[in-house]
Parts: C-alpha cells; structure tokens; sequence
C-alpha cells in the first residue's frame, strides 16, 4: 500500500520531528514516501524516499500561518494532487493545519483517495492564533479528511464537533528508552526552540534566577534571529548566564547525552499539543515538572508521572522545583514514572492505532470548496 506524509519542509520542529519518526516507523508495513512542498535538506534522518514539490515554496518559510491559502499555494497543491494521482497513491496523511486546509481539494480530484489530518498543537492555539487568517479553509479541511488523528483527551473532544472520525492517537517516541539519567547530577534539562512566548522562555529564565548556586539548566534548542536576540536579553535582565548551559540545536547522540547528563527534566510552554521533548526525557529515565498545558496535562496527569504546576505561575514552578531538587527519594520514584509512561509510546503500540486508520476505505462522497 502506497503511503504519502506530506510537510511544508523537514526542519528542525516538532511537526517535523512526530512526522519523520512516524514515517520511518510505517515502512516496516507500507510503501511510504515523505512529499515537501519547499526544497531544503532535510534536518531529520529520513528511511523513505522524499519528493520535492515540482513547482516549491519558499525554502527559508518554516510554517505558513497566513490567510488565503488556496491562492499562496495554488501552484503547489495542484502538483501535490497530480502526484498522489500518477503515483498511485492509496492514504495521504496531512499534518497540521495548513496541509489538512488542501483536503477538500484534494477530496474533490481525488475522492477515493484515504486522507488523514493529523492535529500537532491544541485545539485553541490552531483556532484562535496560528489558523485564524485562514480559518474557513482549515475547517473545510478538518471536515473533509477520512480521518482526523489528535493527541490529547481535550483535543480529542474539541475536533470531534468538526469530524465525527476523530480519534486519539499518541506520537510515538522519538528516542529509545534508555532510564540512562545522572539522577544525582545537579543539573536540569531543558529541550524546545528558543521560542519565547510559546515555550515559555521567559519563565525558564525567571525561574532560573531562584536556582542553587550548584545548579544549573542546560538548554538545548535555537531560535529565529529575533528571538535569539530577546533570549539573550532576557539572560542579562535576569542575571542568570552562570545558571544557563546553552548548548543550541542537538540531534542523535548528542540530544541522548544532553538528558543523561541531567536528573530533572522541566517545560514551562505556554501551550502544546503533546510535546515530544517530554516524551524524550522519560525515555531517558529522568523525572518531570511542567507548567501545565493541554500537552503537559496529557503526559503527568494529576502528578501520576511527574510534577504539574499552575500554569504560567513561576513561583508555583519554581516551588515545585525545588521540591524535586531537594529530594533524591522523589527524583527516583518519578524517575521511575517516566520509564512507565514512556512504555505507553512505544513505536509498535502507536503503529498498531495507525494502521486501520490507514488501510481506512473512504466512502465517496460530494465534496465542494
């Protein structure tokens, strides 16, 4: 069976990241192919062959959260609905909102064609921030995919009222568990893109002015020149460049020993959908506290797998840090958590949800738009 996982570019981003990795996990089963629709290397390793839009966007655009996209990617989505036709291609899955918004044209050229839309981020952010230029043309596409996958309860619940085939289904694991954590290092991980707002920079480096004097965060993540730039202001504003080792984008081994050098993992984004980096750092054995989000909330629960504090409230973060910190006999049991939690994204678990919603018949119908 021929699969398609279309993407605006595979660059460094969480999109990309889940995408990639669940693409690699499917060629085990089906003839899978990656499609982007800019032509710029790939930053992840990819096991499936990868074609490049004929007519490609702007290489250097990470995501398009504009208005009008049938008109910005016209060129585009006509050679993407030409390719899935000659190429003979069965089940096309669409990440995010800006591929799922090509569905209902996709639909109409190709009805018999499986399409699956697979939600990255909650439910509010696509609706109220990132999608609001193009809203009408990202709900036609969420209504018009076969399948729409999401990756929270509360998502779950809030896409269900726009396609009545949506279900939940975890991103597998990015890294191998390995439980490999220095649980008695004095040093705390922090993985995500130096995107202020969204990942919270701000309230990572507030919190880390509160920090011992034998305990550091090691950052591993880039950013966009402006937001670089404020990341380096908000160091000096807070006085914190002896707590920070920055050490920028890291993949493969060096991400492994960034998380085993650590005895605590922390998050303190301002909104997720399931943020891999979590699932990352269980894997490697390490325990969690999290600014609560849909996507944190998803993974610890009521505290079952880790520490979940008041959302964008640093001194309840902070608190609870600390707890974490001065505690070896905490760190250990929900270091132990993790490694449990972890278990439940094991690439063959995640592949088996998949593949009924792959091998999925769609049932023809009239679609306009």
């Amino acid at each position: 069976m021929k699969v398609m996982i279309v993407l605006e570019n595979i660059v460094m981003d969480g999109v990309k990241r889940a995408s990639t990795v669940l693409g690699n996990d499917l060629v085990k089963h089906y003839d899978v192919s990656f499609y982007s629709l800019a032509d710029a290397p790939a930053y992840f390793e990819l096991d499936a062959p990868l074609l490049i839009a004929p007519r490609p966007t702007d290489p250097k655009l990470l995501n398009f959260f504009g208005s009008d996209p049938y008109t910005h990617y016209r060129d585009q989505i006509n050679d993407l609905i030409m390719t899935i036709r000659d190429q003979h291609f069965q089940a096309v899955i669409l990440p995010a909102g800006l591929t799922t918004s090509f569905a209902p044209l996709i639909k109409q050229a190709l009805p018999d064609v499986n399409l699956i839309g697979w939600m990255h981020n909650n439910y509010a952010t696509y609706m109220e921030d990132y999608y609001v230029q193009m809203q009408a043309e990202f709900e036609g596409g969420l209504q018009a995919v076969d399948t729409l996958v999401t990756l929270t309860e509360s998502d779950l619940n809030s896409y269900k009222r726009f396609n009545p085939n949506t279900v939940k289904i975890y991103n597998p694991l990015t890294l191998n568990p390995t439980g490999e954590a220095n649980l008695d290092a004095h040093r705390i991980a922090f993985t995500g893109r130096i995107a202020i707002a969204h990942k919270g920079i701000d309230f990572l480096l507030e919190a880390a002015a509160s920090l011992p004097d034998d305990w550091q965060i090691a950052i591993a993540g880039s950013g966009t020149d402006e937001d670089m730039k404020n990341f380096y202001d908000l160091i000096d504003y807070f006085h914190v460049a002896d707590k920070l080792i920055y050490q920028g984008p890291l993949k493969d081994q060096a991400l492994r020993d960034h998380y085993r050098n650590a005895s605590i993992f922390v998050s303190t984004s301002r909104w997720e959908g399931m943020p891999l980096v979590i699932g990352e750092a269980m894997a490697s054995g390490l325990p969690i506290v999290a600014m609560e989000n849909t996507g944190s909330r998803e993974y610890l629960g009521n505290n079952d797998y880790g520490l979940l504090t008041k959302a964008q409230d640093v001194p309840d973060f902070v608190d609870n840090l600390k707890k974490m910190m001065s505690q070896p006999a905490l760190r250990h049991h929900y270091a132990h958590q993790s490694l449990e939690r972890a278990s439940h994204f094991s690439p063959e678990t995640i592949v088996s949800q998949w593949m009924p919603i792959i091998e999925h018949q769609p049932t023809r119908v009239s679609v306009t738009g």
